[in-house]
C-alpha cells in the first residue's frame, strides 16, 4: 500500500534533509575509494591546491542534493520520483566523501553552502514543474557538465594526491550512470539557452566555493 504524505510531513522531511546536508551531517553507504589509499605528505601548495578542489566537488554535492530533493518531491511519475531519490542517495555517499577529505586537508567547507543550497532547490523546483521529461533533461545537461567540471579536476589534482583523485573519478563515474538513466526514462533535450544559463551559474558558483 502507497503511503501518502500530508504537505506538512513532506515540509519536515525537505527541512530535514536540508538541514542534514547544509550542517554536514552525511553519512556514506558506500566505502570512500580513497580508504584504501595510503596518506601521502601534499606541499602546502598542493594542499590548497587539493582543498580548494575538493571544496567545490563539496558545493556541487551540497547542490546535487538539493536538485533531486526538489525533483523527486515535484515529480509526477513514480518511477521518475523513484529515480531521483536513488540517484539523491548515491549523491550522498559524495557528499561524505567530500567532506570527510576536506578535514583530511584540513580545510572547510564553503561558507556560502546554505545560500547554494536554496539556489539549487529552488532550480530543481522549477525543472520539475516544467515536467517530468524537462526534469530528467535537467539532470542529463547537469551531469554532463559535472562530468567535464571532474575531468577537469583530474586534471588539475596534484598527482601525488591520490585520494583526492580516486573520490573524483569514482564521482563521476557515478555521475555518468545518473546522466545515463535519465536518458532512458525520456528525458528532453533542453535549449541551448538553458544549457549556457546554467554553465554561466556554475561558473560562478565554483570561482566563489574555491576560495569561499
Amino acid at each position: 500500500m502507497t503511503t501518502v504524505r500530508s504537505p506538512i510531513d513532506s515540509f519536515i522531511g525537505v527541512f530535514d534533509s536540508a538541514l542534514r546536508v547544509v550542517s554536514g551531517v552525511a553519512v556514506a553507504r558506500r566505502k570512500s575509494p580513497s580508504s584504501t589509499l595510503a596518506q601521502t605528505t601534499l606541499s602546502e601548495e598542493e594542499r590548497k591546491r587539493s582543498a580548494g578542489l575538493m571544496r567545490v566537488n563539496h558545493v556541487g554535492e551540497v547542490c546535487a542534493q538539493a536538485l533531486y530533493e526538489a525533483q523527486a518531491l515535484f515529480a509526477r511519475d513514480e518511477v521518475t520520483r523513484a529515480q531521483f531519490k536513488q540517484a539523491g542517495d548515491e549523491e550522498l555517499d559524495h557528499l561524505a566523501w567530500t567532506a570527510e577529505r576536506l578535514r583530511e586537508l584540513n580545510a572547510r567547507p564553503s561558507v556560502f553552502n546554505p545560500l547554494w543550497y536554496a539556489g539549487a532547490f529552488a532550480m530543481g523546483a522549477i525543472a520539475a514543474r516544467v515536467g517530468d521529461q524537462h526534469s530528467l533533461g535537467f539532470v542529463v545537461e547537469t551531469e554532463r557538465q559535472v562530468e567535464a567540471h571532474l575531468n577537469g579536476h583530474l586534471s588539475d589534482l596534484p598527482a601525488e594526491d591520490a585520494r583526492s583523485r580516486a573520490i573524483v573519478t569514482q564521482m563521476r563515474d557515478d555521475e555518468i550512470e545518473h546522466g545515463d538513466a535519465a536518458k532512458k526514462l525520456g528525458a528532453a533535450e533542453l535549449p541551448q539557452a538553458v544549457r549556457i544559463g546554467m554553465r554561466a551559474v556554475s561558473k560562478v558558483m565554483t570561482s566563489t566555493a574555491y576560495y569561499l
